[in-house]
């Protein structure tokens, strides 16, 4: 059949088809990758290439993430899902179809996936996730998954210094997790080119440096910067990088390296150089107590350590009732919030929000989540910019009617919201 046909072909070894020189496998088709070498780097397209990713839960989620990363040419993908497709899988999941239904979703989706691009290796896996099986892999990202799941899969990760990704969408609602380990080196922090610009003066007393001009030199505390075509204190030309402070938006701040140097005559220019950073992060189990959180939207303060609460009442609800709380159904807003510890005191609207759309699947929302995730695992890969630190929680609750709308969705009821002939009418 095709399907094992497109399976057995992603068994091959990689050779010079799939981006790689065929005398070795650390060497780069630079022709292949011109413009991603020229975006990323030559450094990071070689760990790209190098790397091997396991992508679990072939849901809405899960197949953008699959998607992103074969366009994005890294070497080795596997599809793994244990779960079949079902009717609400065929609202946001693109590559599954009616006939799908009842088939496995990695199965399912693996041949239209694998034909994005064939400069990648990809492989199927149908198979329950073991220690053993994650461990083979540089980065494991886990979506539509319970809470224990993800548990048990971070603390595989962390014991043998793998990354750890997890993320899931209902409805208006997503969240995206992720784990570096304990020590994770960044080569370029956040990917933007160096700065490069003429000096006017070098205070040496002071260590202050002024740009030519007064042109604002756009650095930041903490960057490092080196010097070139300086006269008179010509021992500053070619100094290995130096940490700076920043003073005024022309005036940074070298210290007192420069104080026994000969006296500072004119010109000369420094160039910004990105020195490699290091990133610690907490396992999931750490993180769930004590988050690290990254803003969605400045004008909802208040809704990331509720939605942080939630999400995990959500996993909670569908482990004890083994489903989602249904739409429009307050007996089930009720239970959800008995799942909520006793030290959070409930925003009882986003409650509500979210419990409604517990089960929902939106393209749009999956298309969001996924498309960052695949960002962070592109980060994790390459080593270039910083990975979110941990949780970022996503709500669009703006996209439901307001009071400017003539529909009222209040008066929407759950018998409004059941599913008839596996359909929600």
């Amino acid at each position: 059949s095709q399907i094992d046909s497109a399976i057995e072909s992603a068994k091959m070894v990689v050779n010079s088809e799939n981006g790689m020189t065929d005398n070795s496998d650390a060497v780069l088709d630079k022709n292949l990758y011109s413009r991603q070498i020229y975006a990323l780097g030559e450094s990071a397209m070689m760990h790209l290439r190098k790397a091997s990713v396991l992508i679990s839960g072939i849901g809405s989620v899960g197949v953008e993430i699959a998607k992103n990363l074969i366009l994005g040419g890294i070497r080795q993908v596997t599809i793994h899902d244990i779960r079949d497709a079902k009717w609400l899988d065929l609202s946001a999941q693109f590559y599954l179809k009616e006939s799908d239904i009842g088939r496995n979703r990695a199965e399912a989706s693996f041949e239209r996936l694998a034909e994005l691009n064939d400069s990648v290796t990809c492989h199927l896996s149908m198979e329950p996730l073991t220690e053993d099986f994650v461990k083979k892999f540089d980065l494991t990202v886990l979506t539509d998954a319970p809470l224990s799941m993800q548990l048990m899969v971070n603390d595989w990760t962390r014991k043998h210094n793998r990354r750890f990704i997890t993320a899931d969408a209902r409805g208006l609602f997503g969240f995206i997790f992720v784990d570096v380990g304990a020590q994770f080196e960044v080569n370029d922090p956040n990917g933007e080119r160096c700065k490069e610009l003429l000096i006017e003066h070098i205070d040496a007393e002071t260590g202050d440096v002024t740009t030519l001009d007064n042109v604002m030199h756009g650095l930041e505390d903490g960057d490092y910067v080196t010097f070139s075509e300086v006269k008179g204190m010509i021992e500053l030309n070619g100094i290995k990088p130096l940490e700076i402070t920043v003073k005024k938006p022309d005036v940074f701040n070298i210290g007192k390296v420069a104080a026994k140097f000969s006296p500072y005559v004119e010109g000369g220019r420094f160039t910004q150089v990105k020195v490699p950073s290091s990133v610690s992060h907490k396992s999931l189990k750490e993180s769930l107590n004590e988050p690290s959180i990254v803003m969605w939207d400045f004008a909802k303060f208040d809704n990331p350590p509720q939605l942080h609460a939630l999400w995990q009442a959500l996993y909670a609800f569908e482990t004890k009732h083994g489903r989602s709380p249904m739409p429009r159904n307050k007996e089930d807003v009720d239970l959800l919030k008995t799942e909520l510890p006793p030290s959070v005191e409930p925003n009882e609207k986003l409650l509500r929000i979210f419990s409604y759309q517990a089960c929902g699947n939106l393209a749009p929302i999956a298309s969001i989540v996924g498309g960052i995730a695949a960002q962070e695992a592109m980060k994790v890969i390459t080593h270039h910019m910083t990975p979110l630190k941990q949780f970022l929680y996503i709500d669009c609750v703006e996209a439901l009617p307001g009071d400017w709308s003539p529909f009222d969705n209040d008066k929407l009821t759950a018998n409004d919201c059941k599913m008839v002939s596996f359909n929600f009418t």
